[in-house]
């Protein structure tokens, strides 16, 4: 089975903008002057860290490249892939056509705020495990939805031993006997 990977957005999952006021942890930064602040917590890039172990971690967002100039460093990641949406604005709806088209042929978690129902459709009809995780936009990343997506990629059946892998160990183990 192909490498899993974690969609993530932005607003709404890491950056709770409907908080009536900035989060306890949470710092708020202006990265885009004509518009309200970001609020980030850094503790959220030692659990994309973890989650980066178990998935490759992709950004779904309407930040686009702003998502890896600005929060990749904050939080401590490396660039990641960015799949590309309509301009903004754009309806939430409209992130499932780019997505659908990202994802197929791998396992895919999904963590957003806006979740819609052609979402919900999108992850219903698809042949690989999906897992969508809505994100509370007051509240952001919770480490509840990180233990979450960590326990769901668990489940998933790694796939047969490659041929390869098993002569190599066959190798090693007649390389032993063989002392």
């Amino acid at each position: 089975m192909p490498r899993p990977m974690l969609l993530l957005d932005v607003d709404g999952v890491l950056n709770p903008y409907a908080a009536l006021r900035c989060p306890a942890g949470f710092g708020e930064y202006a990265f885009f002057p004509a518009e309200e602040p970001v609020r980030l917590c850094e503790g959220h890039g030692s659990w994309l860290a973890d989650l980066g172990e178990a998935y490759e971690l992709i950004w779904a967002t309407g930040w686009g490249v702003n998502a890896n100039r600005l929060l990749a460093p904050f939080l401590g990641l490396a660039q990641l892939p960015v799949i590309q949406f309509p301009p903004a604005p754009f309806r939430p709806e409209d992130k499932v056509p780019a997505i659908a088209a990202y994802a197929e042929g791998r396992p895919a978690v999904w963590i957003d705020d806006m979740l819609t129902p052609e979402a919900y459709a999108w992850a219903d009809q698809r042949a690989e495990p999906t897992l969508l995780i809505a994100a509370d936009p007051a509240e952001g990343l919770t480490r509840a939805m990180v233990d979450e997506a960590l326990s769901w990629a668990a489940t998933l059946d790694p796939g047969p031993v490659r041929p390869r892998r098993r002569l190599t160990l066959h190798r090693r183990l007649r390389r032993l006997r063989a002392r």
